[in-house]
């Protein structure tokens, strides 16, 4: 249902994409370049003081994110404030968000391949840039019709030199997805979004999330204790090499993880013929070979 007719800034309103914990996300026309875009609408607190810091922030992380250009990830277009709220103006892709897909169930192995490794380069690309997204999961992956994977919301993305503080206490992210030293709250670095991208890659290759529990300290207990069975024990398709690759990006100790999320694009865009043999090969098994007709 399209929106009243409204504005922010030059940005012309056509509907409402999604709500969030932080905002609104619209579909949106600029009229100065004739394109449609997506934009980020985030309230800002009430205390002045609070309020400063707040805006400060947004502006620093959104200036850092709107540096990225890659494939990959979302590009951001503008940043401007309008009222109580500060927006960001950003590509829209034509696409279906990865959490909508994995409601349906597991992906097909080869596009779970395909997708993680697509998402492991644009972070490699963020990464190289100083800059962690910190909040890796389905529903920041988009997926284009075409097939192209790519990351959204580096709203709470940081530089890792920052000098503006999060808030004490703050817990960034969702905590699914989170790696054990984020829920810890220790010093973070690139290798917590490799983490949270095998947390990713494990449900997208087996319908179901690695660490699980029936309220929010039990996920949490999971992620920092707890090691999953292998995807190939709940996906026939998954081979033995891809099992290796989660199991490593899902490391507790991050130094047992993939230094950098381009070795871990690599091995994955490696396997990939691993992964489509077993796919042919479990086809082939699953397809019954009938006999010839009888001769009349």
């Amino acid at each position: 249902m399209t929106a009243p007719a409204q504005a922010l800034g030059r940005y012309r309103i056509l509907g409402e994409l999604g709500r969030g914990a932080m905002g609104v996300v619209y579909r949106a026309e600029d009229p100065l370049l004739s394109r449609t875009v997506a934009i980020k609408t985030i309230s800002m607190v009430a205390d002045a003081e609070e309020r400063a810091e707040y805006e400060k922030r947004f502006y620093q992380e959104a200036k850092a994110a709107g540096g990225l250009s890659h494939p990959n990830v979302v590009t951001i277009y503008d940043i401007g404030h309008a009222g109580d709220v500060v927006y960001m103006a950003m590509e829209y892709v034509e696409g279906t968000e990865l959490r909508a897909l994995l409601q349906r169930g597991r992906l097909d192995a080869a596009a779970a391949v395909d997708i993680a490794a697509q998402v492991a380069e644009g972070l490699a690309y963020a990464h190289a840039r100083g800059i962690v997204h910190r909040d890796v999961k389905p529903a920041n992956i988009m997926v284009s019709r075409e097939g192209a994977a790519k990351i959204m919301d580096f709203g709470i993305a940081r530089m890792r030199a920052s000098d503006v503080k999060t808030q004490t206490g703050m817990l960034l992210g969702s905590p699914k997805y989170m790696a054990p030293e984020q829920l810890r709250g220790g010093p973070l670095d690139p290798r917590c979004d490799i983490f949270s991208l095998g947390v990713v890659l494990y449900e997208a290759l087996t319908g179901t999330p690695p660490f699980a529990g029936a309220d929010l300290s039990q996920i949490m207990y999971q992620i920092v204790h707890a090691e999953p069975p292998p995807p190939g024990a709940l996906n026939s398709r998954v081979p033995p090499l891809l099992d290796l690759i989660v199991a490593k990006a899902l490391a507790k100790d991050p130094a047992a993880r993939y230094p950098d999320a381009r070795a871990l694009a690599a091995d994955l865009r490696s396997c990939q013929a691993e992964v489509a043999a077993r796919a042919a090969a479990a086809d082939a098994e699953d397809t019954l070979t009938l006999p010839p007709p009888r001769a009349a």
